[in-house]
């Protein structure tokens, strides 16, 4: 019987296996990228402004959140037009991201492999800013990955994720309609090369390794 046992715990373990690997959980201080196909075209949006100005061809993330994992539940903290920066629930999170289609974009998770230990209560001390629609610098509001880049400081209070010249054209060298509208209302010029951030390049940071982790399952 013993020896019929450990034949039976063996094979479990190769079916357990070949089934992928295991799904964790999320930790407060992942953060999760959204992505669209390359192909997805969603119209004259920001999304699809984003997407031109910085897609690699493969997978065009378009936001960063933070997330914040409680006893009650598990939320997000966040910068979006629709909600300036705040802190909501992943459920509320995936429901602005569904697409005009009904189905759902890409979610990437990632976690930091270095420390920054008060990362998500810097984020929420920040919430209650105004979505940075400037795309600036200390200027008391908050875009996506600038949240992320002012919440996440090593321990001795340094930036861990790095700024680069902001591009905002697509691959044919122009400005997508959506900008030259959007900074036109707002009277300035496109921030053509001030530094800044963006989900994509974020994305790519060393510091940054993936997790196995299916959002739609963690609802």
């Amino acid at each position: 019987m013993k020896g019929l046992f450990s034949v039976f715990f063996a094979a479990s373990l190769l079916l357990l296996s070949a089934c992928g690997p295991a799904q964790e959980s999320l930790r407060s201080g992942d953060l999760i990228f959204v992505g669209l196909p390359f192909d997805y075209q969603s119209g004259d949006s920001m999304d699809s402004a984003i997407a031109a100005a910085t897609g690699d061809g493969k997978l065009n993330l378009i936001h960063v959140a933070i997330v914040d994992v409680a006893p009650d539940s598990v939320y997000v903290i966040d910068a979006t037009m629709k909600r300036g920066t705040s802190r909501h629930s992943l459920q509320s999170f995936v429901s602005d991201f569904r697409l005009r289609s009904g189905d759902y974009p890409v979610f990437l998770v990632k976690r930091l492999t270095v420390e920054a230990p008060d990362a998500v209560a810097h984020a929420r001390a920040l919430c209650g800013q105004p979505y940075d629609s400037l795309f600036a610098p200390g200027n008391g509001a908050q875009y996506c990955s600038e949240l992320v880049r002012d919440s996440y400081l090593s321990p001795e209070g340094a930036y861990l994720f790095e700024e680069s010249p902001m591009n905002w054209k697509d691959a044919d060298g122009n400005y997508p309609d959506y900008w030259v509208r959007l900074f036109g209302r707002m009277g300035v010029d496109i921030p053509q090369g001030v530094p800044g951030t963006n989900p994509q390049e974020m994305a790519q940071s060393p510091l940054l390794v993936p997790v196995e982790v299916n959002i739609l399952e963690s609802l």
